[in-house]
This record gives C-alpha cells, sequence and structure tokens, in this order.
C-alpha cells in the first residue's frame, strides 16, 4: 500500500473512531481499521505519529491500529512493542492503557511482560480487565513466573468481570501447574459470581484435579445446561463419575459426544488399547523409528509422537484411528505412508511389505 493511501485509509479509521464514539458503533471503526493494517510497516510509521497525539482519541486509535499491524504482520511485532514499551511509562489516560494492553499483549514479545505486570494493579478496573485478557500471548508457562503471579493475583480482584478474565486465562489458557495456581483456582470455586467459579472448577479440571470430579457433576447437572467448555473440562478429566449426566444430553451436541467417550470406561479402554496396538504395529513396521503415544497434560486428546530425520510428528490417536476404520494395524499402515510422503523424509522410513 502506498503512503498515501496507508495515511488515506488510517483518516477513515479515524473519522470512524469519532463517529463510533458519538453514536456508539464500532463496527466500521473495526473492518477500516483491519484494512488499514494490512501494510505493516505503514501502519506502524502512522501509528507511531499517532500516539505521540496529544489528543487521548488519536493515542488510541494509535495503539489499535498499531495492535492491528503487528497482528497481520510478524516482522513488526519486535518495534510495536518496543513503541508501546515506551507510551506505557507515560501515558496516563485508561482509555488509551486499555488499547495499549491489547496491543501489546497481541505482539507476544517478552517486552509486553513488565507493562501488563505494572498496569494490573492499574485503578482502573477496565484496565485491569483488559490486562487479565491479553496475557495469554505472552505465557511463558513457568509457574512461578511474573505474568502467572500477576494473573493469581487479579484472580482475587474487586470486580468481578476481571476475576471472571483472570480465572479464565489462568485456569483454560496458561500452561502453567503449581500448589499456588491450584490454591488460586480452588480458592474461586466459592466465588459468588458464577462465571467466575466455572472458570475456576473448568481450570482445576484442565489439571487433572480430582477435587473438580463433583463441581463439574454439579455443573453438567444444571437444569439451564452446560457451557461447551465444561464438556472439554469433563472429557479432560474423563471421570467414570461425569458419566450419568453426560449422558442426559444430546450426543450431538457440541462435545458431547467426545466427553462421553472419555468418561465412559469401556470407549477410554478401547482407545487405550486400539492405541497400544497402533504403536506396536509402528514398532514392527519401523523398527528404525521412535514413536510413541501420550496423553497431553493440559488436554484430552491422546497423541502419537514420532521423531526422525524430516523431525518431529503427531498425530491424533482417535481421529487416526477412525480414519483407519478402527483397525490399529490400518492406520499404522497410514502413518508409514504419510511420513514418507513428506517433503524431507525422516530417517529410518519403511513401507509395508519393504524388505
Amino acid at each position: 500500500m502506498e503512503a498515501d493511501a496507508v495515511a488515506q485509509a488510517v483518516g477513515r479509521v479515524v473519522a470512524a473512531a469519532r463517529a463510533a464514539g458519538e453514536a456508539g458503533d464500532w463496527e466500521e471503526y473495526g473492518a477500516l481499521l483491519k484494512r488499514a493494517g494490512v501494510d505493516g510497516a505503514g501502519a506502524v510509521r502512522v501509528g507511531l505519529e499517532l500516539i505521540g497525539s496529544a489528543e487521548p482519541l488519536e493515542r488510541e486509535i494509535g495503539c489499535d491500529l498499531l495492535g492491528e499491524a503487528s497482528g497481520q504482520n510478524e516482522a513488526v511485532r519486535g518495534a510495536t512493542a518496543a513503541a508501546l514499551v515506551a507510551l506505557a511509562a507515560r501515558e496516563t489516560e485508561g482509555c488509551v492503557l486499555r488499547s495499549l494492553v491489547r496491543a501489546i499483549g497481541g505482539t507476544g514479545e517478552a517486552g509486553a511482560v513488565p507493562v501488563l505486570v505494572a498496569l494490573a494493579g492499574h485503578p482502573d478496573a477496565g484496565v485491569r480487565q483488559e490486562v487479565a485478557s491479553s496475557f495469554p500471548g505472552v505465557l511463558a508457562g513457568r509457574p512461578d513466573g511474573a505474568e502467572v503471579r500477576a494473573l493469581v493475583t487479579l484472580t482475587r480482584d474487586e470486580d468481578p468481570e476481571v476475576r471472571n478474565w483472570a480465572t479464565f486465562t489462568l485456569g483454560f489458557q496458561a500452561e502453567a501447574d503449581g500448589p499456588e495456581i491450584r490454591a488460586a483456582l480452588w480458592e474461586r470455586t466459592a466465588d459468588d459470581h458464577a462465571d467466575v467459579r466455572e472458570e475456576a472448577i473448568r481450570g482445576l479440571a484442565r489439571r487433572h484435579d480430582p477435587r473438580a470430579v463433583p463441581l463439574l457433576g454439579a455443573l453438567l447437572e444444571d437444569p439451564a445446561g452446560a457451557h461447551v467448555h465444561t464438556f472439554a473440562a469433563a472429557r479432560i478429566m474423563g471421570a467414570p463419575e461425569l458419566l450419568p449426566a453426560l449422558l442426559e444430553y444430546e450426543p450431538d451436541a457440541a462435545g458431547v459426544a467426545a466427553a462421553v467417550r472419555a468418561c465412559d470406561p469401556v470407549q477410554r479402554g478401547q482407545l487405550d488399547a486400539g492405541a497400544w496396538e497402533l504403536l506396536t504395529a509402528l514398532h514392527r513396521l519401523c523398527p528404525e523409528r521412535d514413536a510413541s503415544v501420550h496423553r497431553e497434560v493440559f488436554g484430552p486428546d491422546l497423541t502419537l509422537g514420532l521423531l526422525g530425520a524430516g523431525g518431529p510428528s503427531n498425530y491424533d490417536v482417535e481421529a487416526l484411528l477412525a480414519r483407519a476404520g478402527g483397525a490399529p494395524l490400518v492406520a499404522a499402515e497410514l502413518v508409514v505412508r504419510e511420513e514418507a510422503a513428506r517433503p524431507l523424509q525422516p530417517a529410518g522410513v519403511c513401507l509395508p511389505g519393504d524388505g
């Protein structure tokens, strides 16, 4: 996009923002912003100009533009994060800080973490809520990381929506576990805000904490029906105690069938046995190939992992067996053929019937 075209596109964004502020309709603003962000370098150049404005609305738009450009163009994320870090050190307007937090969290840059951690204690609940929802892109997975500690603190925030987002991010999006994380989630299972309580229960289930089972059962028995994330949590736990409640739901409802399969001891046993037969067949077909089966730490899937000269490969065991009509040997042959067809053929690949 030419420089003049970028400037014109951003001019339309600014006009839409001013109109949205009066009418309360931000749909056109979002669409124009997305279009303007396509040209990463050009959008960043204009965004940098806007965040230097004396007008809070223009600085807010500048943050939004930088965030959009960063989201669409990986090459500008470092520069975007650096500019937003510098702005955070001097910005005082809550509306600008909310946009800044969204933008810097989306960069995925390590430099975003200190900014988000510092703003987790901001007096504006709207800023704290944005912080709680913007951590996923910069979570490092360390249970003692500064971002995780900030999230734990935000789960105890006085504002229920801040607690809600913090508990969701910590419980269902962070791939970190530890005594302090579980203690924070357990504490929120007694929250007087229903959404917070549900997020805490699902977060514990994601960590295979047995205390979540009766609480999940109560959510499944709710006459109003369970959230799709509750079915996902039941699938992760795979607890037979949840099966009666799950069977009360329509089997074609999103997530129900998979949760039933995980919680039904017979079906779960069949899957585990099929996975073992698949692994055995693979070792027989390709004894040189490193293969293993593992269940995800923070998820429900049983995964077949392969290592070779062409790099690692992963297969969802349940989906693979379904493709093979439930026959582990056929599934193993499928894997061998697909691996042999990869552009960089891993060492040790052989085909069924090869000598």
